[in-house]
C-alpha cells in the first residue's frame, strides 16, 4: 500500500510526509533555518567566550529542528522558545507557531504555547534593545512589544486560518463523497423499485391474460367435448352446443385481443423532452407508468359483479348445476374491487370445470358494511360419461390469491369435510 500521492512504478514520500512536495519545501526550510541558526549561533559563541565551531554546530542542530514541524509542531515552538535568549531561530519560531496553529493540536495548547513565545520573545528585545539604545524606557517597551507582537501574531492568525480553511474543505469533500454514496444508494434503490415494478406489471398482466382465457377455453372444451359426444345422437343439441364454442370462441378473442391493443400502446411510451435530464431507473419508469394506466383502463372497462348471473349462466349452459345465493344490497365498488370479485367467482368455476366435473356448485355473495365476501364451494366430484381432462398450470389459486391480497382482503381456500372444495375471498370496501 503506497501513501498519497505516489507515483505509479515509485516509492511514496518518507516517515510522515504526504506528499513529495511537502518534503522539499520542509527540507528548503530547515536547510535555511540550519544557515541561519549556524550564523546566528557564531555570533553568540563570539558573545558567550565560546569556540564558533560549537556555537556553529549548535545553532546548525537548531535549525534542523524544522524538518520536524509536521510530526512535532509542539517540541519546534518549544526548541524556538528555549533558543530565544541566544537570539537566534527566528525563521524556526515563526514557522513553528504558523505551524502548530494550523495543526490539529487543541487550542487551549496552542495559545499557551503562543503565549510563552511573545513572552519570551518580548524580553529578549527588551533586554537588547535596553542595553543597545539610550533612549525613554517607555519607547523601549513599545518597541519590544511591537516587535514580540509581529513575530508571533501573524504566523499564529495565519496558522488558524489555513487550519480551519483546510478542516472546512476536508469537510466539504467528506460531505461531497457522502451525497455521492447517497446519490449512488438512490440510484441503485430507484433501479430496485422499477424492477419491482415491472415484475408486478408482468404479474399482473400474466394474470389477466389467465383469466381471460382460461375460463372461456376451458367451457369451449367442455361443450366441445359434450359435442362430440352428442353430434349423432341429438343434432339439435350438437347445433345448440357448436353455437355456445362459437359464441365463447369469439368473445376470448375479443377480450383477448383488448388485452394484446392494451400492451402495445404501453409499449410506446412518448419519448422525453431532449433537454430534461431522465433520472437513474427513469426509463424503466416511463415504460411501466403507461402500462400501469393502460391496466387501470382494462379495470374501468372490465368485467363486474353485474356479469355474475351471465358468467353462471355459461357454466350452466355447459351442463353445470350452480346455485347463486346473494345476501345484502350492492352498493357502488370501485370497479378494480368488481373487477377482483368477478375473477374469483370466475377462476373458481373454471377450478371446478377443471376438477369436479359433474359436481354441484353454490356460489355465495355477500355484501356486508365495509366488505364484499365471495364463496365458491363444490360438493364432491361425480364423474360424467362426456367429461374431458382440462389441463391445469396450478396457476389459478395463486392468482386470485394474489389479486385478492393486493386489495387488502382475506383469501382462503381448502378441500371440505364433504370431499368437495371451496375458494372463498373477503375484499374490504374502500
Amino acid at each position: 500500500m503506497t501513501s498519497t500521492g505516489d507515483v505509479e512504478g515509485r516509492a511514496g514520500p518518507p516517515l510522515w510526509w504526504v506528499r513529495r512536495r511537502d518534503v522539499v519545501v520542509d527540507g528548503a526550510l530547515g536547510a535555511v533555518s540550519a544557515v541561519e541558526c549556524g550564523w546566528e549561533g557564531a555570533s553568540f559563541a563570539r558573545e558567550a567566550g565560546l569556540p564558533v565551531a560549537v556555537g556553529v554546530l549548535f545553532g546548525i542542530a537548531v535549525g534542523a529542528v524544522l524538518l520536524l514541524r509536521r510530526r512535532w509542531p509542539i517540541a519546534v515552538v518549544l526548541v524556538g522558545i528555549a533558543v530565544a535568549p541566544a537570539a537566534m531561530g527566528f525563521l524556526l519560531g515563526v514557522v513553528g507557531l504558523y505551524t502548530l496553529a494550523s495543526s490539529e493540536v487543541p487550542r487551549r495548547i496552542t495559545g499557551t504555547l503562543a503565549s510563552m513565545s511573545l513572552a519570551a520573545t518580548f524580553v529578549v528585545m527588551y533586554l537588547r534593545t535596553r542595553g543597545d539604545v539610550e533612549a525613554d524606557p517607555m519607547l523601549v517597551v513599545v518597541l519590544s512589544g511591537f516587535v514580540a507582537v509581529a513575530l508571533t501574531v501573524p504566523p499564529v492568525l495565519f496558522g488558524l486560518y489555513v487550519g480551519a480553511r483546510r478542516r472546512l474543505m476536508e469537510s466539504l469533500q467528506e460531505r461531497a463523497d457522502s451525497l455521492e454514496r447517497e446519490l449512488s444508494l438512490l440510484a441503485d434503490r430507484a433501479e430496485e423499485r422499477a424492477e419491482w415494478a415491472r415484475t408486478e406489471e408482468r404479474t399482473r398482466i400474466a394474470r389477466e391474460m389467465h383469466d381471460v382465457v382460461a375460463h372461456r377455453v376451458s367451457l369451449m372444451v367442455v361443450h366441445a367435448a359434450a359435442l362430440e359426444a352428442v353430434a349423432l345422437k341429438d343434432p339439435a343439441r350438437a347445433v345448440k352446443n357448436a353455437a355456445l364454442v362459437g359464441d365463447m370462441g369469439r368473445q376470448a378473442l375479443t377480450e383477448l385481443r383488448e388485452m394484446l391493443g392494451v400492451l402495445r400502446a404501453a409499449e410506446k411510451p412518448k419519448p422525453a423532452p431532449a433537454a430534461a435530464p431522465v433520472p437513474a431507473g427513469g426509463g424503466a419508469t416511463a415504460v411501466v407508468a403507461p402500462l400501469s394506466a393502460a391496466l387501470v383502463a382494462v379495470f374501468d372497462d372490465g368485467p363486474s359483479l353485474g356479469g355474475l348471473e351471465e358468467l353462471v349462466g355459461q357454466s350452466r349452459a355447459a351442463g353445470m348445476a350452480v346455485e347463486v345465493v346473494v345476501q345484502g344490497e350492492a352498493a357502488g365498488y370501485a370497479a378494480e374491487l368488481e373487477q377482483t370479485a368477478y375473477r374469483v367467482v370466475q377462476e373458481a368455476l373454471t377450478n371446478c370445470h377443471k376438477h369436479a366435473p359433474g359436481a354441484r356448485v353454490v356460489v355465495r355473495l355477500a355484501h356486508r358494511e365495509g366488505e364484499v365476501a365471495m364463496q365458491v364451494e363444490n360438493g364432491p366430484c361425480e364423474g360424467r360419461s362426456d367429461g374431458v381432462g382440462l389441463p391445469s398450470g396450478g396457476n389459478g389459486l395463486v392468482g386470485m390469491r394474489e389479486r385478492v391480497l393486493a386489495l387488502g382482503g382475506v383469501f382462503v381456500s381448502g378441500p371440505t369435510d364433504a370431499g368437495g372444495f371451496r375458494v372463498s375471498a373477503v375484499l374490504p370496501v374502500r
